[in-house]
């Protein structure tokens, strides 16, 4: 029944189509759905829309044209293209169906049916409701452009083309969801990007079979690559305009969803996650300064809290260099479960920062300071040693520019320090192994995660341990597999 309904002609009596949207849209039921009838050369005229959604002054300026063709010397047996002459709008199209008319009304376009005739004219006056581009609060920089992506995908094509001329670059559109029937749209540069990833993407997201995805870009990615309980993200995100747009010039593929100010971008590696746009607005001895200060965060947030435990209880391992490292004082509370209790109360204090309001966030980061710094350690609950690495392994997770990588790298730091708990020298040798064994083994879209390491890429491993110059950089990541190599003129 459904499947026939979708097939459904527009009937030409103007009685049945608005009794189709009464029962079927729920006009007259909700509020947001209207209709606006007038009369044109003894035709009747509907204009259905969703209060909210369109743009009123477009609307009024149509129907004042449609109203001038009374005062002319026009045959009513020519009233059906009259008005398409007459519709001032440069986005016009034609359906002939109630499913495609539906569709595009409950989109923000409105649609206009002329009576006597089986199709109405699509007209896209929307004007969705959203703030306007502004910098992303996690991937802010101190010289670089402030707009960034927001809830609106046509606000976010229109920023990536600004950045991008290319009559190749292509942004195609098509809906998800059942009931949601959200926009979503895959982006990239025709003649670079490898045309068999963008047909994977193609084909994962016409096969999603679901009522809605109101969570958007996140229900996309994981329908599309099957992560599973893979804490490890495996698509990278980004609300910048200008990453994005390098990421297409790169010949990576992009996913634009509806409602979300997050692009994702695809195929990437474990390394992209590393990346920031810092590194490309400064000159490129500071930008490899910077990417080297936070490769090493990154090390310290995964393997410090560890590594100190491990030579905690077992002095034997340091040089007579290093022996004031260790716990001066000893605690009734053992010396791991004071790291993990720490740990948590690190992530009690960030989760807690997110649900708190602003007036009220610094007086609550004030008390979590003195209550876990200063109290938990003359109450003996911690030693103060475990306060200061714990501290500095929550900065390299703060260093980490990929919000889901952190979170992820905290989830193997706490796994890694249970095993060395439990198995001290071979649990800490093990663990790593295992983790390295485990980030080889991701191929999302069919690509190395541990790239350019892991299969050993000379070139590209340099190019991620130094940020080169814009000018040498000549060809495009070779992961991606693009059609075109040369992001310069090849050397004659």
């Amino acid at each position: 029944m459904a499947e026939a309904g979708r097939k459904r002609p527009i009937s030409s009596n103007p009685a049945e189509v608005e009794a189709f949207f009464k029962n079927k849209v729920g006009l007259g039921i909700s509020y947001d759905i209207g209709v606006r009838k007038i009369r044109v050369l003894d035709a009747e005229i509907q204009l259905y829309y969703v209060n909210g959604l369109t743009e009123t002054i477009s609307i009024i300026q149509i129907m004042k044209e449609l109203l001038k063709l009374n005062n002319g010397k026009f045959s009513s047996g020519k009233v059906h293209e009259l008005v398409e002459n007459y519709i001032v709008h440069m986005q016009v199209e034609k359906v002939n169906t109630y499913d495609e008319m539906v569709d595009k009304v409950l989109s923000g376009l409105i649609a206009i049916y002329v009576e006597g005739k089986q199709e109405a004219f699509i007209i896209d006056v929307r004007n969705y409701p959203g703030r306007t581009p502004m910098e992303p609060d996690t991937e802010k920089v101190v010289r670089g452009a402030r707009d960034g992506y927001v809830e609106n995908i046509v606000l976010n094509t229109a920023l990536t083309r600004r950045r991008i001329r290319d009559e190749r670059l292509r942004f195609e559109m098509m809906k998800v969801g059942e009931r949601s029937k959200t926009d979503v749209s895959i982006a990239y540069i025709e003649g670079v990007a490898d045309p068999g990833v963008i047909e994977t993407v193609r084909k994962e997201l016409k096969a999603i079979d679901i009522d809605g995805i109101t969570m958007a870009d996140k229900t996309v990615e994981e329908f599309i690559l099957k992560q599973n309980y893979n804490p490890f993200p495996l698509i990278r995100y980004t609300e910048r305009a200008d990453v994005a747009a390098t990421h297409l010039l790169e010949g990576h593929v992009l996913v634009l969803v509806d409602t979300s100010p997050s692009v994702m971008i695809m195929p990437t590696t474990v390394f992209h996650h590393m990346q920031h746009a810092e590194e490309y607005r400064q000159a490129a001895a500071v930008g490899t300064f910077i990417r080297w200060v936070r490769f090493f965060g990154i090390a310290v947030s995964l393997f410090l809290l560890p590594l100190w435990y491990l030579v905690a209880v077992e002095p034997s391992l340091l040089p007579d260099q290093l022996d004031y490292i260790g716990p001066n004082k000893q605690s009734h509370v053992p010396l791991v479960l004071q790291l993990l209790i720490a740990d948590l109360g690190i992530e009690f204090m960030r989760i807690a920062a997110i649900h708190t309001p602003t007036p009220l966030a610094t007086a609550m980061g004030l008390i979590a300071a003195v209550l876990v710094g200063q109290i938990a350690v003359e109450a003996g609950l911690f030693v103060s040693e475990v306060i200061l690495y714990v501290s500095a392994a929550a900065i390299g997770t703060f260093v980490t520019p990929s919000y889901e990588l952190s979170v992820a790298n905290k989830l193997v730091r706490m796994i890694l320090l249970i095993i060395v708990a439990l198995f001290k020298v071979k649990g800490f040798v093990i663990g790593i192994t295992v983790f390295l064994l485990f980030l080889v083994s991701i191929r999302p879209l069919n690509t190395p995660y541990f790239w350019p390491f892991i299969p050993f890429n000379p070139q590209a491993f340099f190019q991620i341990l130094f940020r080169k110059p814009i000018p040498g950089s000549k060809y495009r990541p070779s992961i991606v597999r693009p059609v075109d190599r040369f992001r310069q003129p090849p050397e004659a």
